[in-house]
């Protein structure tokens, strides 16, 4: 599983309704709404880096609202929580 955490500038109007739009995205598992420079950050987890294109500029950045984005790929998870498991439901590994 291939993660990326996904900064986003938005209209600052618009916050809730960005956030809705860009977690309905197929792999988008959670969108948080932060303080700081940025006003969301999306968590993005696909099986192949090229699926990051089709989520990341391909949908999330087209979403009506969204003013900027900074991406960053995940290396490795540090987690007391069993990040692969909890993400792997649903998913068939033989595609």
């Amino acid at each position: 599983m291939i993660t990326a955490i996904v900064l986003i500038k938005a209209d600052v109007a618009q916050i809730p309704e960005v956030a809705e739009a860009i977690a309905e995205l197929d792999g988008v598992s959670e969108v948080y709404s932060v303080t700081g420079e940025f006003d969301l950050v999306g968590i993005v987890r696909v099986h192949e880096h090229d699926q990051l294109a089709d989520v990341i500029p391909g949908r999330l950045n087209k979403v009506p609202g969204v003013a900027h984005t900074e991406t960053h790929v995940a290396f490795r998870a540090y987690s007391k929580h069993d990040l692969e498991a909890a993400f792997a439901l649903g998913f068939d590994d033989s595609d």
